[in-house]
């Protein structure tokens, strides 16, 4: 049986008799994991098992495991990591430190989710911040143009994907400029087309080969002044798959976000029709799940390509010394010149 052309959230830590069912009848492309569904190691692994058992297949569990503010594995089972305006600065300072340590942050952060079953990560964030725009975005971003952005954005997703991690690129085609969160209520950006193309859309150029991406739920009145870009045709096709060039596997933000209007199954149907690969839908409430799931076909024609080919570029990683990592990870961001030599011996 064919994948469907959404990804699922589930309600706790362990699936519920309902949720296998809903899981094994849905057969859902992927599943999404929040804080809610985590407790430890061994709990997490039996969880993501689980799932792959009821769906039949070795399907993607996708996590927000950006650092900062947005970090689902949390200490003390999980360490830390630093926010993306932490890179920023020091990509200011040290342009080729900043690299080499965004891409050991996110080989870090690989190791620690493919040892828990996890193998995509909703990172990195290539979202370019302007003054005045809400703080939903805030120091998730690498920067404030979009050379450093995409510069460390993609060195971000090359770690991800030496560790066997799918990096998704987020939110197409841009949310650092909206002055709300999106969560919330539905952001109007009101900046002209040439603007927009020579900031927010050129962070994701050079991304644009990158296996997964996520759109934005943000009106960008130049292009389509009423509908935001998840459920924008004129937006996915003019701007995301043609003047970006993101040829990759596209979801939507989360569906069941403040920012969108209609019922679910309309607000999936919406994306679809768009021209979104998959539609996410997160909070976990098995009625939602179910009319996502009655909403969204199976993954077929140029959509099924897609995800073909992102899962065949996930690998096992390379091997890596963890503790040698760190211990260089950590010099790197306190500034320590030896640390790119350490990390090249490692």
């Amino acid at each position: 049986m064919t994948e469907c052309a959404f990804i699922t959230g589930v309600c706790g830590a362990a699936l519920t008799a309902a949720e296998r069912g809903f899981l094994r009848e849905a057969r859902p492309w992927g599943l999404i994991l929040f804080k809610r569904n985590i407790e430890t190691a061994d709990q997490v692994s039996a969880l993501t098992a689980s799932f792959r058992d009821a769906v039949g297949a070795d399907a993607p569990v996708l996590v927000d495991q950006e650092g900062g503010r947005v970090q689902r594995l949390t200490p003390p089972q999980w360490p830390s990591y630093p926010a993306a305006a932490v890179y920023g600065r020091l990509y200011d300072r040290d342009r080729k430190a900043a690299l080499a340590a965004a891409r050991l942050g996110a080989r870090l952060i690989a190791d620690d989710l493919r040892r828990l079953g996890i193998d995509v990560d909703c990172l990195p964030v290539a979202d370019v911040p302007a003054v005045g725009a809400d703080a939903v975005i805030g120091d998730r971003a690498y920067g404030d143009t979009p050379d450093k952005v995409a510069a460390l954005a993609g060195a971000a997703a090359a770690g991800l994907l030496e560790g066997g991690v799918l990096p998704v690129v987020k939110h197409l085609p841009g949310h650092g400029r909206a002055t709300a969160d999106s969560h919330l209520r539905l952001p109007v950006v009101s900046a002209a087309r040439e603007e927009l193309e020579a900031t927010d859309f050129a962070a994701f150029r050079p991304l644009a080969k990158l296996p997964l991406g996520m759109t934005a739920h943000v009106v960008f009145s130049a292009y389509d002044p009423v509908t935001p870009a998840t459920t924008s045709a004129t937006i996915v096709r003019q701007v995301i798959r043609d003047s970006i060039g993101f040829k990759g596997l596209l979801m939507s933000d989360d569906v069941s976000m403040g920012a969108l209007s209609g019922s679910i199954a309309e607000r999936t149907r919406a994306a679809l029709a768009a021209g979104c690969d998959l539609v996410l839908h997160c909070n976990g409430m098995l009625d939602e799940m179910e009319a996502v799931a009655a909403a969204a076909p199976p993954l077929a024609a140029a959509a099924a390509r897609r995800a073909a080919a992102a899962l065949a570029a996930r690998n096992a990683g390379a091997a890596i010394d963890v503790a040698q990592a760190r211990t260089t990870f950590a010099a790197m961001l306190a500034g320590d010149p030896r640390a790119d030599a350490r990390r090249t011996a490692s």
